[in-house]
């Protein structure tokens, strides 16, 4: 497996479940074993709101937490992006991250793994798709809800899950690796103008 899979930690509020949530993520692109998966977390990442003197599609970034973020993109062939719903709206932590960068995100594979109450994301998902497919991401149409979060998480901290559910999300990773072979080589050709 030579492509590789950011699974992407979007929220970073204390006692967030997002780390949970990727972890099942994690656990499955494993089991698949069709794409390498790698966790990132945007609380690891510590962007500031948009901070940079020049326009993200120069890629003249100034400071450390923008280049190790833009190295953390540039150095995957796809993405799962794991997303509360928060106010029925992605999190401000996902927004602020996608518009820090602009043509890393250039024919890059992404899905949406969203959580939440009743909708299970859903409307987070909507949007955050629409803001990827503006910046140039692929975001695939499969999106993995996880309804009712709180009430999925078990005594020793794990997701509980169904079959339901690892289908759907093994659906999408492979979905996601499929693609991130195809469009390998549209993406080596990006560079900042």
């Amino acid at each position: 497996m030579t492509n590789t899979l950011k699974i992407i930690t979007t929220s970073t509020r204390p006692g967030r479940v997002g780390p949970t949530v990727s972890d099942w993520v994690a656990r499955v692109a494993r089991d698949v074993d069709v794409i390498t998966a790698e966790p990132v977390d945007l609380a690891d990442m510590e962007l500031p709101l948009l901070d940079e003197a020049q326009h993200p599609a120069k890629q003249q970034y100034e400071h450390a937490h923008t280049k190790r973020w833009s190295a953390q993109i540039a150095g995957a062939d796809a993405a799962i992006f794991v997303l509360p719903e928060y106010d029925y709206f992605a999190p401000a932590s996902f927004v602020n991250a996608v518009q820090c960068l602009m043509l890393e995100w250039k024919y890059l594979p992404v899905g949406v793994v969203c959580y939440g109450g009743v909708s299970g994301g859903l409307r987070s998902a909507q949007e955050a798709r629409q803001l990827l497919g503006n910046v140039g991401a692929y975001a695939i149409p499969q999106t993995v809800p996880v309804p009712f979060v709180a009430n999925a998480i078990s005594a020793d901290g794990a997701l509980e899950t169904n079959d339901k559910m690892d289908l759907g999300l093994a659906g999408m990773i492979k979905e996601l690796a499929k693609l991130a072979e195809v469009m390998k080589p549209l993406r080596s050709g990006i560079e900042a103008g």
